[in-house]
C-alpha cells in the first residue's frame, strides 16, 4: 500500500508539474517541501492511508528533483528546440539564396559557355586566317626571294654597267679631250676657202696664147687666199687642198679647154669638142698637197674660148682640207 502511495504521490507531482510549467504556472524552483507535503497529505486523506514511513519524503524529494530536472531538461530541450527552428528557418534562407546563387551562376555558366562557344569559333576563325596569312606569308618569302635574285642579277648588271659607264666616261673624256684639241686646232689653223665666178660680159676668147683666167666676181674669199688681179691662189700654210672648176663655150665646131696648174706644172687639163649641138660644158676636180706659198690658177689655151654671165657658168672653188 505504501508504495503505491508514493507511486500515486509521484504521478500526482508530475501531472501538477507539467500542468504549472505548461500554463506558466509555478517553476520547478518554487515548489517547495511543504506544498509536496500538503499533497501528499492529502493523498493521504483520500487514500485513508496512515502511518506512512518517514523515508518516503526522501524519495518525494528526490522525485521532485527528478522532476524538476526533467522539467528544465525539458525547457532546455524547447529552447533548443526552437533555436533549432530558427537556424533551420535561416539555413532554408540561406538555402534558398545558395539556389538563387546556383541559379545565377547556371545562367552565368550558360552564359560563359556560350562566351566559350564563340571564342572557340573565333580561334577556329582565327586558325583558318593564320592558314590563310602564313600561305599568303610563304607566296611573300617566295616573291621576296625572286626579287633578291632578280636585285642581285640587277645590281650585277648595274655593276657591270657601271664599269660600263666609267669606260665610257673615260673615253667619254678622251674624247671631249680629242675634240677639245680639234677645236683648238681648229681655231688654230687658217680658215681657207673660195668660190669664184668669172665674169658677166659673156665670151672670152679665143686668143693667140695661153692666159691665166682672172676670175672677177668673188663669192667667197676666206683668208683672202685668192687674187682676182693675178687670178692665184696662193696657200698660206702647208696642207691638202680641195680644188673644182666648171666652164662653158657656146660656139660650134670649136675646142673647149681649161687646164689646172700648181706653180708652173700643168697638173689637170680638160677639153672636149662641140660639134654644134649646144653649149660646150667641162668640169673636174682634184686634191692637192701645197706647201705655204704655192700657187694654183687656171689657164685657157690658145684657139680656146670660154662663156659666163650672169649665171655663172663658169667658176672656180677651193678649200683647205686640213694642215700637214
Amino acid at each position: 500500500m505504501r508504495r503505491a502511495a508514493s507511486f500515486l504521490a509521484l504521478l500526482l507531482c508530475l501531472y501538477w508539474t507539467g500542468a504549472q510549467g505548461e500554463s506558466g504556472g509555478l517553476t520547478g524552483n518554487d515548489i517547495t517541501q511543504t506544498e509536496v507535503q500538503s499533497e501528499i497529505l492529502g493523498v493521504k486523506s483520500t487514500s485513508d492511508q496512515t502511518n506512512i514511513s518517514p523515508d518516503i519524503w526522501a524519495e518525494l524529494k528526490e522525485l521532485r528533483d527528478m522532476a524538476i530536472e526533467h522539467s528544465v531538461e525539458l525547457r532546455n530541450s524547447k529552447s533548443k528546440m526552437e533555436k533549432l527552428e530558427q537556424e533551420n528557418t535561416a539555413m532554408q534562407t540561406r538555402l534558398t539564396a545558395s539556389e538563387n546563387e546556383v541559379e545565377e551562376l547556371q545562367r552565368e555558366n550558360t552564359a560563359s559557355e556560350n562566351e566559350v562557344k564563340e571564342l572557340k569559333n573565333e580561334v577556329m576563325k582565327l586558325k583558318i586566317e593564320n592558314a590563310v596569312l602564313k600561305a599568303r606569308m610563304k607566296t611573300s618569302e617566295d616573291v621576296m626571294e625572286k626579287l633578291k635574285m632578280e636585285n642581285t642579277d640587277l645590281q650585277s648588271r648595274v655593276t657591270a654597267s657601271e664599269d660600263k659607264s666609267k669606260v665610257l666616261e673615260a673615253r667619254m673624256n678622251a674624247s671631249e679631250t680629242e675634240v677639245e684639241e680639234l677645236k683648238r686646232q681648229i681655231a688654230d689653223q687658217p680658215k681657207v676657202a673660195f668660190s669664184l665666178g668669172l665674169t658677166d660680159s659673156g665670151l672670152i676668147g679665143p686668143f693667140d696664147t695661153d692666159i691665166t683666167l682672172k676670175f672677177s666676181k668673188v663669192f667667197t674669199n676666206f683668208g683672202q687666199v685668192y687674187s682676182p688681179i693675178t687670178g692665184h691662189f696662193t696657200a698660206p700654210v702647208r696642207g691638202a687642198y680641195y680644188f673644182s672648176f666648171n666652164a662653158a663655150d657656146n660656139r660650134s665646131n670649136v675646142w673647149s679647154a681649161v687646164n689646172l696648174y700648181h706653180n708652173d706644172k700643168r697638173v689637170l687639163w680638160n677639153d672636149d669638142y662641140n660639134y654644134g649641138t649646144g653649149d660646150n660644158r667641162l668640169s673636174n676636180s682634184l686634191v692637192l698637197q701645197l706647201e705655204k706659198g704655192d700657187v694654183v690658177y687656171l689657164v685657157l689655151p690658145d684657139g680656146c674660148s670660154v662663156y659666163d654671165n650672169t649665171y655663172d657658168h663658169t667658176n672656180f672653188n677651193g678649200f683647205l682640207l686640213f694642215p700637214l
